[in-house]
């Protein structure tokens, strides 16, 4: 039986959030919530598993609201007899992972001032416990649609430190030939189906993707269980594709999570204040889906919820919601000065670098010793060395590219009757009359 399987459980009292207390505060106003997290799991209660799930009275409806704690499983490997969520390997590879998307991004940040990529760049840092912890759960024919904030994203599903730094660069060696840039990231090879630079836009395509899975399966009788991940953020929440998908996926049982990314901020939107119940993962019992919160800054908390949610959807049981409480250590983007977030609340959550949390539950659990961990790092940083040199002597898309890829037919309107491309028509920009 599954653990999010239908459990009637009364909604977790809110520490402070929709208090008239917390209300009268300002939002980063910490001391007024004596947890140290805004959006803690104790805000979900432990679930006390004296009988058996299929012994528990049904809900009225399939929804389910469970504690991170249901989710932690007996293990069967040889962690779990040492009372560990992690081997050795797993360990090391999530933590690379991270370093990897962490050195990345500071890195994009150095060549964004140094004018080497252009537009809005929007970084990572400080939410990668949450791309580590679902896509290395992956495999390379699932799924992943981004947002905006796609680099660290496309680096876990696969796509090399290379490719995506071309891309930021606009050269023709990036993912995209150069053409898609920092908020565009794709690549068929690896199934990243788009960054989306407008918030929103990816759920339908991700919600798409999964169906395409399900009809494969179900229809076609292919051998498919491809599952489909959809990040967005806690500022997507309220609109309106993110609700038509949540029914949509739950209609049609489709195999696809949903992980929400709040990292609190929508711009220099607090959430709690655009937001009328600030809880996001309420919303997915509203659809007939279990919804799920968890510590977005611990590595190991988001993988436990991942391989259930995955898992669910892999053996058919339909989607769920997973709201991921995380905090992003920079500005909206690189264009941001970051001025309107308090500097208590922005040092509170650096204190809690989930980096160094999986570290320190690495070496503290005899995992792996500082000088190995050092060696890691050592290597990410050649790696991402390299890209920059890679991608800086890369060259750059010719003219002749402009209208590739934007036309169903190329021999229509991209190109005229004698092969040329329109655009390089001295004419070209004079009207379109006669095109």
């Amino acid at each position: 039986m599954s653990a999010f399987s239908a459990l009637k459980i009364q909604p977790p009292q809110l520490h402070g959030l929709n208090s008239k207390k917390f209300a009268e505060k300002s939002p980063s106003c910490l001391k007024t919530i004596s947890n140290p997290f805004l959006g803690s799991i104790q805000r979900i209660p432990n679930l006390r598993r004296r009988r058996g799930v299929s012994d528990l009275p049904r809900a009225a409806s399939p929804s389910t609201i469970v504690a991170i704690s249901e989710l932690v499983k007996e293990k069967t490997s040889k962690s779990a007899a040492s009372g560990l969520l992690i081997t050795r390997e797993e360990g090391l590879e999530l933590y690379e992972d991270m370093i990897l998307g962490r050195s990345f991004e500071d890195m994009c940040a150095q060549m964004y001032y140094r004018g080497k990529m252009f537009g809005f760049v929007h970084l990572y840092n400080g939410q990668e416990a949450v791309s580590t912890g679902f896509i290395k759960l992956l495999t390379q024919s699932d799924s992943v649609v981004s947002t905006y904030r796609d680099h660290v994203h496309s680096l876990s599903k696969g796509v090399s430190a290379r490719s995506v730094m071309s891309e930021l660069f606009g050269k023709t060696t990036g993912c995209c030939r150069g053409q898609g840039g920092s908020m565009h990231m794709f690549s068929k090879e690896h199934n990243v189906l788009g960054g989306f630079a407008f918030i929103g836009e990816g759920i339908p395509v991700a919600t798409g993707a999964a169906f395409s899975s399900k009809y494969r399966r179900e229809v076609l009788k292919e051998e498919c269980d491809d599952v489909t991940l959809a990040f967005f953020g806690d500022g997507t929440c309220n609109n309106g594709q993110f609700f038509e998908c949540l029914n949509m996926a739950a209609l049609w049982k489709l195999p696809i999570v949903f992980v929400v990314e709040n990292n609190l901020w929508a711009i220099g939107m607090s959430h709690l204040r655009a937001t009328s119940d600030p809880e996001i993962w309420k919303k997915g019992p509203a659809f007939g889906m279990p919804g799920i919160h968890v510590d977005g800054m611990d590595v190991l908390k988001v993988r436990e919820v991942a391989k259930e949610a995955i898992g669910r959807a892999r053996r058919g049981e339909g989607p769920t919601l997973v709201e991921c409480e995380t905090y992003r250590f920079r500005g909206h983007s690189l264009a941001d000065p970051d001025e309107l977030r308090d500097p208590a609340e922005k040092a509170h959550y650096a204190a809690r670098d989930p980096i160094m949390a999986l570290k320190k539950y690495i070496i503290e659990n005899n995992l792996a010793n500082e000088s190995e961990l050092k060696v890691i790092e050592k290597k990410i940083d050649e790696i991402v060395e390299e890209a920059v040199e890679f991608a800086d002597k890369s060259p750059l898309p010719p003219r002749s590219q402009l209208l590739e890829n934007v036309f169903a037919d190329p021999k229509g309107f991209g190109i005229g009757p004698d092969g040329r491309y329109r655009c390089e028509d001295p004419g070209f920009t004079e009207g379109t009359a006669q095109v």
